[in-house]
């Protein structure tokens, strides 16, 4: 008897010493998952305290493909220009910046009057002020060891750079609000667009205008957006979206990034066929640029291109990604151009009637969930007529996403006067504003909304989309915002970051940044064009929509693309 209590008694402690043995090493575990979380925003923020007790407030660049990225980095950073931006001038507190990128120089990327058969000397490097939310763009001119070109953009962001998405990541993996939201195997689950910038309305993120992402996991029908605040370090909220059947990835092309870097990102292309010539370039971030475009020997622009993409997926939330298209390496742009540019006939009733260059852009998981595949081209017609057109072939983050694409049209000539066609005559425009295309809105004959016209009564007419057009759409809704050039101050003409935030609901969609209430009366002027377009997947009905479908054993990919842009006809 007492040896068989003697016997249960060593089993209990044995148990007792098994079950306290396996208690210690789950502690152990959970305490070295937590403790390296945070330890990451530990080793952030004393990185951070460091910098601001520095004469400069700024975190450089620490992982870099260029050589000599310290040296140029300090030229920057030690540039007197930049002065006002390390020392607040009411508090006189330190502000914090750091550099996001450092690469070299593309043609898009130089100002004016800079020689671009010297490129190789120059670098740009993109800047942040988390204090002001600004950006800063600079040209360092690594021969000259001075900083040649700099632009500030006022509540813009550029795109975060890899260690602060993977900050980003741990910051969303290691939330209690957000691994109780997704529930069992939130551990398998890799993150999709974890670097795209974001909003969400009642946050600092929208509030403060601090520097927000949102890594993204998808679970079976929806998706669980972890809204990261990189500028307080912590989840500052999260949402779902439905995102339909998840299906699965289709390949259809092959990346040639080297081919599109080499051919297109990194020289000028010449193009001359119909009466017109232009040339042409792939950017970093505002996608297939076109300029210098002339028809029948008359300069007609002096650049167009897609800047931004702002995709909402609420209206009351204010949720969604600011997205960007661009090079395939060395990019910031979300989505990339995997194939060259290319040129096709455009046919209207069985005759040729023109050309177009065009140029796609994927997410590796398109269609799947959080994958986008954008499109991109622009029409010149044999008559003179000129479209640049931007679309969306889906699949994106929800079933309900408001597309905005931002496009950027400069056009030529210094004597130039615009005329919008309301209340049944046309009305000058006298000073920079901008203004909507409602339902009840009245066009002129044959869909005129706008003139364009140089001091001799001749130019263009900008016909709006209302659905008229060949490509199926449904009309743009469009924004549209007139400004003045400036041939010596950068407000666009080079390569931009992202200008406006995913999801205002209103006018604010980055291009009204640049209205001073100057005159653009006989002078040049930029037209911005903002089309938004509503992504649908009603049965039978989908539009800004892509599936992929099991067809003859394989996937497939089945699209309902939606297009948008503005016609230009010429006035003889």
């Amino acid at each position: 008897m007492s040896c068989s209590i003697q016997n249960r008694t060593k089993w209990k402690i044995f148990f007792s010493i098994i079950v306290a043995w396996a208690f210690s090493i789950s502690c152990v575990t959970k305490s070295r998952s937590d403790s390296s979380s945070e330890n990451l925003i530990y080793e952030r923020n004393k990185e951070i305290t460091s910098v601001l007790e520095s004469p400069y407030p700024v975190i450089p660049l620490r992982q870099s493909n260029v050589s000599d990225a310290e040296k140029i980095q300090t030229i920057l950073i030690k540039d007197p220009q930049l002065a006002d931006l390390y020392v607040h001038k009411f508090s006189g507190g330190k502000m914090l910046n750091e550099i996001f990128s450092i690469s070299e120089a593309r043609p898009s990327d130089l100002p004016q009057g800079v020689n671009v058969k010297s490129k190789e000397n120059y670098y740009r490097l993109e800047m942040y002020n988390y204090a002001l939310n600004l950006s800063i763009i600079a040209i360092v001119s690594k021969r000259e060891q001075k900083v040649i070109h700099l632009t500030t953009y006022k509540e813009t962001q550029p795109d975060v750079p890899p260690h602060l998405v993977e900050l980003a990541n741990y910051i969303a993996r290691h939330d209690t609000s957000v691994i109780h939201a997704y529930g069992e195997n939130y551990e398998d689950v890799q993150p999709l667009m974890p670097g795209t910038k974001t909003a969400l309305n009642r946050t600092k993120c929208q509030r403060s205008k601090h520097l927000c992402v949102a890594p993204t996991f998808v679970k079976n029908d929806k998706a669980l957006w972890a809204i990261v605040d990189l500028t307080d370090l912590k989840v500052a909220g999260i949402r779902w979206t439905q995102v339909g059947e998840t299906g699965m990835a289709v390949t259809q092309r092959t990346a040639q990034n080297s081919k599109v870097m080499d051919c297109y990102c990194d020289i000028y292309n010449s193009y001359e066929k119909d009466g017109w010539n232009f040339k042409y370039t792939m950017t970093r971030s505002d996608g297939l640029q076109i300029f210098d475009i002339a028809y029948q020997g008359n300069k007609i622009f002096n650049q167009v291109k897609l800047v931004d993409w702002h995709v909402s997926y609420s209206k009351t939330d204010g949720f969604g990604y600011s997205d960007a298209i661009g090079c395939p390496e060395f990019s910031t742009a979300a989505v990339l151009a995997v194939e060259p540019p290319y040129f096709e006939a455009i046919i209207e009733n069985n005759d040729t009637t023109g050309f177009l260059v065009g140029q796609q852009y994927y997410s590796e998981g398109w269609p799947t969930p959080c994958n986008y595949n954008y499109h991109q081209y622009y029409e010149f017609y044999k008559d003179g007529r000129f479209r640049p057109v931007a679309g969306s072939i889906g699949r994106g983050c929800g079933n309900n996403g408001m597309y905005r694409p931002v496009t950027r049209i400069s056009i030529a000539g210094e004597h130039n006067s615009i005329q919008e066609y309301k209340d049944q005559k046309w009305i000058p425009w006298k000073q920079e504003q901008w203004t909507l295309q409602t339902e009840q809105k009245k066009f002129d004959r044959d869909n005129g909304w706008f003139k364009i016209l140089n001091k001799n009564g001749k130019g263009l007419v900008l016909v709006a989309n209302t659905g008229q057009l060949r490509d199926g759409g449904r009309g743009d809704h469009a924004y549209v915002y007139a400004t003045k050039h400036h041939a010596k101050v950068d407000e666009g003409d080079t390569d931009l970051p992202t200008i406006g935030p995913c999801c205002n609901l209103d006018y604010q969609q980055g291009p009204e940044k640049f209205i001073n209430n100057e005159s653009i009366e006989d002078t040049e002027v930029v037209l911005w064009y903002v089309a938004q377009v509503q992504n649908d997947d009603t049965k039978g009905k989908e539009y800004c929509w892509a599936e992929s479908v099991l067809k003859d054993g394989v996937f497939k990919p089945l699209i309902y693309p939606c297009y948008t842009g503005p016609m230009f006809k010429p006035v003889l």
